[in-house]
């Protein structure tokens, strides 16, 4: 059997969104910014993908704009805030458990002379709101904090976080590129001044995203060339994946309650028999705060890498961390956040359920999680140490 449980690192394209994809990849293939029919009638598929957007999320199409992704977004929002509004101050807020797209690109802006102040977070991985307010000085010119994390789910109290931004008349950004797939965004109700979104992460197509900007808000163009999307974001329209990315966002809003509920049985049921059955596990994070699909797992006395590649020769797929970290031999920064054991960022293992799996690949993953926990554990040199070879079960 394969399963699929790196759903967090991108989802299946649904059928429907390719539907609606392919004439714009065959029959409509214009050019959006040629102004004979051809390049019309892709840029009217853009127009109404951008209102369908915007409507969803409570916004104007004017303030919708296309990327390639969230990598993209999160990179223009601190670029760009920092270059037009470097008179009114150069400190910008954030979190120690940001995205690397955040966080590296908060490295150079360090380079560059502004002052990054990097909240830290609780074991559950929640900033504390007055840590928040105690970090806001003069010269603050953005706060930035994303809603969900990608590695243990965590969510943050965003409508308090964006109320106080506003009271302060702080410009607030959140990275809701993991939160966009179960948790329907009111960008008024939370008071976001940007946001940003990947369609890959709920069954749209890879290579586009967006990012909210309010109205009113004096943000830098990001890259230099054509007029496309208002003279900010130049390069040539990828309508196909635009209508696919509209689409994708419509079904995910439609479904969103009914999937919920599924991802939720299924999660609770997965973490139910895992600590019923694997002594010496716990989940990182917070126990409900947290994405309905996420199930980032501490398992002691075994490597998270070694386990994801055990379990990717049984057929499971899983991850260890980001899909954007993958490849790195640095221990989890997230899970090291939390405070715990230093082993604690180096055996952890993210599950994350999508609305495509089913109570079948459930049972197999945990029948094949016993038994390679095991294992690993009676190998391990540390195990032998402690707990003498012997496992309780």
């Amino acid at each position: 059997m394969k399963v699929y449980l790196d759903n967090a690192a991108t989802t299946k394209l649904d059928k429907c969104v390719l539907d609606e994809m392919i004439p714009y990849l065959t029959d409509v293939y214009g050019n959006a910014s040629s102004i004979h029919s051809f390049g019309r009638e892709a840029q009217e598929a853009v127009d109404n993908a951008r209102m369908k957007i915007a409507k969803l999320l409570g916004a104007t199409d004017s303030e919708i704009y296309f990327t390639s992704g969230g990598t993209e977004s999160d990179n223009w929002v601190l670029n760009g805030i920092a270059k037009n509004y470097k008179n009114k101050g150069k400190h910008i807020i954030t979190t120690k458990i940001e995205h690397p797209a955040m966080l590296n690109t908060c490295a150079k802006l360090e380079k560059e002379g502004y002052s990054i102040t990097y909240l830290d977070v609780n074991k559950e991985g929640i900033i504390e709101l007055s840590s928040l307010e105690n970090a806001v000085r003069e010269d603050t010119i953005l706060v930035s904090v994303m809603f969900a994390n990608n590695e243990i789910g965590s969510i943050q109290p965003i409508e308090k976080i964006g109320a106080f931004c506003k009271e302060k008349g702080i410009l607030f950004h959140t990275d809701a590129v993991q939160a966009a797939t179960s948790i329907r965004i009111d960008l008024n109700k939370f008071n976001i001044d940007m946001l940003s979104m990947s369609a890959h992460k709920f069954n749209g197509p890879k290579g586009v995203g967006l990012l909210y900007i309010r109205n009113g808000i004096n943000i830098a163009s990001f890259i230099n060339g054509g007029h496309q999307e208002r003279n900010y974001r130049a390069g040539t329209t990828n309508t196909p994946a635009i209508v696919g990315m509209a689409k994708a966002l419509e079904i995910t809003y439609k479904n969103m309650e009914e999937n919920n509920k599924k991802i939720l049985k299924l999660r609770d049921y997965f973490v139910d028999k895992i600590l019923e059955n694997i002594p010496d596990c716990k989940i990182n994070g917070s126990k409900n705060n947290r994405l309905l699909g996420n199930v980032n797992i501490g398992f002691d006395y075994v490597k998270g890498e070694s386990m994801v590649i055990a379990l990717d020769l049984k057929g499971i797929a899983v991850s260890s961390g980001s899909a954007c970290v993958a490849g790195s031999s640095e221990p989890s920064y997230v899970i090291a956040a939390l405070g715990g054991k230093k082993e604690d960022s180096e055996n952890s293992v993210r599950f994350s359920i999508g609305k495509d799996n089913t109570i079948e690949e459930i049972d197999y993953t945990i029948e094949v999680l016993i038994k390679l926990v095991s294992k690993m554990r009676e190998v391990s040199s540390l195990f032998k140490i402690i707990k003498g070879g012997t496992l309780e079960v």
